[in-house]
This record gives structure tokens, C-alpha cells and sequence, in this order.
């Protein structure tokens, strides 16, 4: 299968329920999928939608990603302080590693450092430490996440997933069809093997 034909994973790192989903989408697809960092602010900016957790439905959802992990034998889930909290750094960085051919170490690790170690992404030290884990270098995080081809590169992605009708994270495409919820894993799945 060749990158133009493989299904994508759109994610964003502030979002609980894509630490679900990054977690198993490589072990239930039956393709490695190509991992593509979105701003998920982007996705609501241009659909009109918003975070459950700025709503009455916050301690529900919460308990539902809880709920989830354990159901998944992750670590149990550990709230960084403030949640939710701005991701940008942490996706530039994402978008960064992507570059390099190392989006899925460094995502994991700072998903990792955020939902399992309960540490706020929007604080650069904690970015860092998950780009060490995946031997990107300091230096060479901190001067990426400031050029205009990465910016671009993250805004350019985000612009496409909203075009092809991305409403949110955790989403998985197989070709026009978009799997949306770490729930719907499964099913991107069967639609992988339907395809092949």
C-alpha cells in the first residue's frame, strides 16, 4: 500500500480521547497509518464546535476516558493541571518530528507525559522531555517550532483535514471514509481489509 493510499490518523495532543486511540492504531490496523498532527482548535474554528471539557459534560467525559484506559490496559489516566490546556508547541514539535520520520516516538511520549504522567504540554520543558525520548534534539526542537515551513506545514495540514470533513480527534481516513472516536478503530479496520 503506498502513502498516498494508506489511511491517515489525525490527532491532536491535547486530546484525551487520540492518547486512546495513538495508544492502539498501530496494533488494530491491519496498515501502519500515516500519523498526521492537526490543530484540533483549527477543526472547531472552522466547524463552529468546542471541547466537551469547557461543558456540564466534563466530569462525564472524564470519567469516560478513564473508563477507557483501563478498559484498554493503558496506564491509569493521570489529568495534567490545567486540562485542557494550548497544545501548539507540542504540535509544531509533532509537526517537527513528522518531518523526520519520527511523528509516532514522539507522539507517544508526549501523550505519555500528558495523560499518563499528568504533565501540561503547553510548558515547554515538558515538550522536551518527550523529544529527548525519541532523540530529537533540544536545540534543534526549539528552533523548528519557530520557522515558518513548520507553522505552515501544521496549518496546511489542518486546512486538509477540514477539507476533507475531519470534525475532530481522534480520526482515522480510509480513503473517503473518516472514522471519528477511538472507538471507531475497529471499524477503520474492517474498511482497511474491505479495501485491500
Amino acid at each position: 500500500m503506498s502513502t498516498a493510499t494508506r489511511p491517515v490518523f489525525y490527532y491532536d495532543l491535547g486530546s484525551p480521547y487520540a492518547y486512546l486511540a495513538a495508544e492502539r492504531v498501530n496494533s488494530v490496523l491491519p496498515v501502519v497509518p500515516v500519523w498526521q498532527p492537526i490543530l484540533l482548535g483549527g477543526i472547531w474554528q472552522a466547524t463552529g464546535s468546542g471541547s466537551w471539557s469547557l461543558t456540564d459534560q466534563r466530569e462525564e467525559g472524564m470519567a469516560e476516558v478513564e473508563r477507557r484506559a483501563a478498559e484498554y490496559r493503558l496506564q491509569p489516566i493521570r489529568w495534567p493541571d490545567p486540562w485542557p490546556t494550548n497544545s501548539l508547541t507540542a504540535m509544531r514539535v509533532a509537526t517537527f518530528a513528522q518531518k523526520g520520520g519520527r511523528a509516532v516516538a514522539f507522539s507517544l511520549a508526549a501523550f505519555r507525559q500528558a495523560f499518563a504522567g499528568g504533565r501540561d504540554l503547553a510548558e515547554t520543558d515538558n515538550v522536551l522531555i518527550a523529544a529527548a525520548a525519541c532523540e530529537l534534539h533540544p536545540k534543534a526542537v526549539l528552533k523548528a517550532i519557530e520557522t515558518r515551513s513548520v507553522r505552515e506545514a501544521l496549518k496546511d495540514a489542518t486546512a486538509e483535514a477540514v477539507q476533507r470533513g475531519v470534525q475532530g480527534v481522534p480520526t482515522v481516513a480510509v480513503g473517503e471514509q473518516l472514522f471519528w472516536g477511538d472507538d471507531k478503530l475497529e471499524e477503520a479496520a474492517a474498511a482497511i481489509g474491505a479495501e485491500g
